[in-house]
């Protein structure tokens, strides 16, 4: 409690005390007993009681939040130009009063939501933008007096400067709607919507005594058709995408069942160019070790039979053969007259 505030409780005691020694004075008086020193009592306290009401009456204490307009009646204007700061002030007593103000910051709600806000129900914002769509917006405004600015406010506003917020805020928030579309207010340049929504709030404030501190841009609700369609927009563009997807899946797989394909094919032609190779180096090695027999053969014609011999079963001492039969190969040891051929090893 401040002092001030703690004269004024003072004088008022001082006042029931004056009327309470007036009461018992005259309860003396009537019962015939009066008291000796009552009158000068009752002239002492009712002296000090209109000093302390003087005083507690001039004396003025300010918050550190607030500032306090002097409503002068001996003023020639009718107040005083300069706001009362911080502490206590001294103004003429009887003559003078003071009207506060706060100086922190204050919030100024717009909402849909019937529980938020100063006005009870729906106070979001009915706006039209630039393609015609009615859109609902939900915002906040922190702003606070400006200090050096109170006494302004006081004639131009008194109380009301809640209204000129909420007036301003409303008009200018319609204005700068218009001049976007649905799609860029709640997207792409949102941003800026709400960068000169708040441009515009501060010069139209600051022109009144007030300070912007903040725009705040809460939500944006549509209207149950346009919800509706961006609902099926939504619903299209999804289905699109997963039609989008499937078309791509089914290409990979084609993709990937030409690569394998195309994998076996060049397997295979690698695997026949493989055998063809092999059997073109064996056909060459066959020949070249036919030309090598026969080379040898031409020097050693006998070999062909000692190989032919030689093959036979280790068994076998004698061959018989059908008389006049030819032998693919000339044995030396043939007797040419005999039906049998005898070959002894």
């Amino acid at each position: 409690m401040d002092i001030a505030s703690m004269l004024k409780g003072l004088a008022g005691l001082l006042w029931v005390g004056w009327v309470a020694i007036l009461a018992f004075v005259i309860f003396r008086a009537a019962r015939k007993t009066p008291l000796k020193s009552g009158k000068s009592l009752i002239v002492i306290v009712l002296v000090i009681a209109i000093v302390m009401t003087t005083v507690s009456s001039g004396l003025v204490f300010t918050n550190p939040d607030e500032r306090g307009v002097v409503i002068s009646a001996v003023s020639p204007q009718g107040y005083r130009a300069e706001a009362l700061q911080p502490g206590l002030s001294w103004i003429i007593p009887f003559a003078e009063n003071v009207v506060f103000y706060p100086i922190s910051r204050q919030t100024y709600t717009m909402s849909i939501a019937t529980n938020e806000g100063a006005v009870q129900g729906d106070d979001s914002i009915a706006a039209r933008t630039m393609d015609g769509q009615e859109i609902y917006v939900d915002a906040s405004v922190i702003f606070a007096i400006n200090p050096a600015d109170v006494v302004q406010v006081h004639i131009q506003w008194q109380d009301r400067y809640v209204e000129l917020i909420r007036a301003q805020a409303r008009g200018i928030i319609r204005d700068v709607v218009s001049q976007y579309k649905v799609e860029e207010v709640v997207s792409t340049k949102r941003a800026e919507l709400v960068q000169k929504i708040t441009d515009k709030m501060r010069d139209k404030v600051e022109a009144n005594g007030l300070i912007l501190n903040d725009f705040v841009l809460r939500n944006i609700a549509f209207s149950a058709e346009y919800s509706a369609s961006i609902e099926q927009k939504q619903i299209a563009e999804q289905q699109a995408q997963q039609a989008k997807l499937v078309v791509e899946q089914k290409k990979q797989e084609a993709d990937q069942a030409r690569e394998v394909a195309k994998g076996l094919a060049d397997a295979a032609v690698t695997k026949a160019e493989g055998e063809a190779q092999a059997r073109l180096i064996q056909a060459e090695a066959e020949a070249k070790a036919m030309q090598l027999i026969a080379e040898v053969l031409k020097d050693n014609p006998n070999l062909l039979n000692y190989q032919y011999i030689t093959k036979l079963g280790d068994n076998i001492s004698v061959m018989m053969v059908p008389s006049g039969s030819p032998f693919i190969l000339p044995f030396p040891q043939t007797n040419g007259t005999g039906s049998t051929t005898t070959v002894v090893p």
